[in-house]
């Protein structure tokens, strides 16, 4: 037989579990602006019905429903947009490490201008073709040392400065590993928290949104997958469970894991002063205890194919930018643009002062070498000592012969000076390789931000608070929650008649 209070207990819920989707409102109204938040929602799930199926049941025409109880507090969230966040957020920190460091590299080198070298050259070959008219006028000689200076001094300027800024990308390096063993030790803990709370039967759905909120930030410096592990005990079936992350290289293999429900790696990027020579991770237990090196990341530097072997990211990009081990050498943005400008001031300086000393000087000696120090263009110079009657713009020392000054002006354009270039050519095509290889990263790097862009705006229009959704939940849980109020007083009327008004025959 129905219990008269049935209608009172199926009231209840109904209060109760309208009560939780108010609370659980206002939490997404509160947090409507915090960073990472994805807005929950209250599971409503009906009640066993009555009668329950027995020997014993009463004989009525059906079960009756006995109301609405709260079945889980769950976070909307779609992992597959979250992926494909992660993915482009990766390319993101990827591509615009390299469009800055090829942009810094551009500011520097500053061609074409009326500043970079190649108008310094230019000037110098000015210089020659009017001495090569007046042999013998000091002015004209002095200009040509003048411009010879120039040269020099561009040499320096573009290889010091681009050694500063590459020390600079090295030491963005160092930051970014802080950076990233600072994420994998809050990973870690919240990691744990999660894997102590789930087993008792609960969602910590603050805690998942802490930890995906880290791991976004993660995926702008390394790229790795996620593994979920089921924490068993009492965990719900739509528990997240504890995360796997497992760094990937180049080709998507698995190299290692960064965090697990036992610990986490520690990154240690070992630079020799001049590239990187290898990337090693410590492991740690989840009570910070250091063990041993979880795995060693010397191949990780130089692949076969001769790049980075890597999982792609900032961390990579930096790397590509300061410089990194392959075969023994160094390689890199910098260092390659470092060694393109060392071969050619070493064979410009060469080549001529081999040239000016075939000609003859206003002394009638063979010329001297003008540039000195030559092995790198951050060393070049000119020989403090030279004066203007040490040019040897003659070719045998004759009144009135300029020929060797045309020889020399010759120099910047003679083929096989640098491989099978000449001075012009090989300054052009490494100018042109930097402006395609920068053109392609920032090109790359603004169609990566749209991608990401538009997959924000996906996963905002599921995860994200709408003010105006939760203001018409607030009042259909609220009207609920009267209703349901409503129907307790209704109850009590009948039971205050069947109590009070019922039985009194006689009095």
């Amino acid at each position: 037989m129905r219990s008269t209070f049935m209608g009172l207990e199926t009231a209840k819920r109904g209060m109760f579990t309208q009560q939780s989707a108010l609370y659980t409102t206002g939490h997404n109204i509160s947090n409507a602006n915090t960073p990472g938040y994805s807005r929950q929602r209250v599971n409503f799930s009906t009640t066993e019905p009555y009668p329950a199926v027995g020997l014993n049941r009463p004989n009525i025409p059906g079960q009756m429903g006995t109301g609405v109880e709260a079945g889980s507090v769950q976070r909307i969230r779609d992992s597959f947009i979250d992926q494909q966040y992660r993915t482009e957020n990766n390319k993101l920190g990827y591509w615009s490490a390299r469009a800055d460091a090829y942009t810094k590299v551009e500011d520097i080198i500053n061609e074409p201008s009326e500043q970079g070298l190649s108008k310094s050259i230019n000037e110098l070959w000015d210089s020659l073709q009017t001495l090569s008219g007046s042999p013998e006028d000091n002015g004209a000689r002095g200009v040509v040392l003048e411009r010879i200076q120039s040269v020099t001094d561009t040499f320096n300027y573009m290889s010091n400065s681009l050694k500063a800024i590459k020390d600079d990308f090295g030491k963005q390096i160092n930051v970014t590993e802080d950076e990233v063993n600072s994420l994998l030790k809050q990973l870690n803990a919240v990691n744990q928290q999660i894997k102590e709370i789930e087993p008792n039967g609960y969602l910590p759905n603050d805690l998942y949104d802490k930890r995906d909120f880290l791991v976004d930030e993660l995926s702008q410096f390394l790229n790795f997958s996620i593994q979920r592990i089921d924490n068993k005990g009492n965990s719900l079936k739509n528990a997240e469970g504890t995360y796997k992350i497992s760094l990937l290289n180049e080709n998507g293999g698995v190299v290692g894991d960064l965090l697990n429900g036992d610990g986490y790696t520690q990154l240690a990027i070992q630079d020799n002063g001049d590239r990187i020579t290898s990337i090693d991770f410590a492991s740690y237990t989840k009570d910070e205890i250091p063990g041993a090196a979880a795995y060693a990341g010397s191949e990780l530097i130089s692949g076969a194919n001769g790049n980075v072997n890597f999982s792609q990211g900032e961390i990579r990009g930096l790397i590509e930018a300061y410089g990194y081990e392959q075969g023994g050498a160094t390689a890199g943005i910098y260092k390659n643009m470092l060694n393109d400008l060392d071969t050619m001031a070493s064979a410009l300086a060469t080549e001529f002062n081999r040239v000016h000393a075939l000609g003859k000087d206003l002394d009638g000696d063979n010329g001297m070498a003008l540039f000195v120090n030559a092995g790198s263009a951050g060393t070049i110079s000119l020989d403090p000592t030279a004066e203007e009657k040490d040019i040897a713009a003659s070719k045998n020392g004759d009144a009135g012969d300029g020929e060797n000054a045309l020889d020399l002006a010759k120099v910047f354009s003679t083929t096989g000076i640098i491989g099978t270039s000449s001075v012009h050519s090989f300054y052009e095509s490494v100018i042109g390789k930097l402006g395609v290889d920068s053109q392609q990263a920032s090109r790359t790097e603004n169609n990566v931000e749209v991608l990401r862009a538009s997959v924000v705006t996906n996963r905002e229009s599921i995860s994200s608070v709408s003010l105006d959704e939760e203001m018409t939940n607030l009042i259909k849980f609220q009207h609920a929650y009267n209703g349901a109020a409503r129907m307790i007083t209704v109850v009590d009327e009948m039971l205050d008649k069947i109590i009070n008004g019922m039985g009194v025959a006689g009095r």
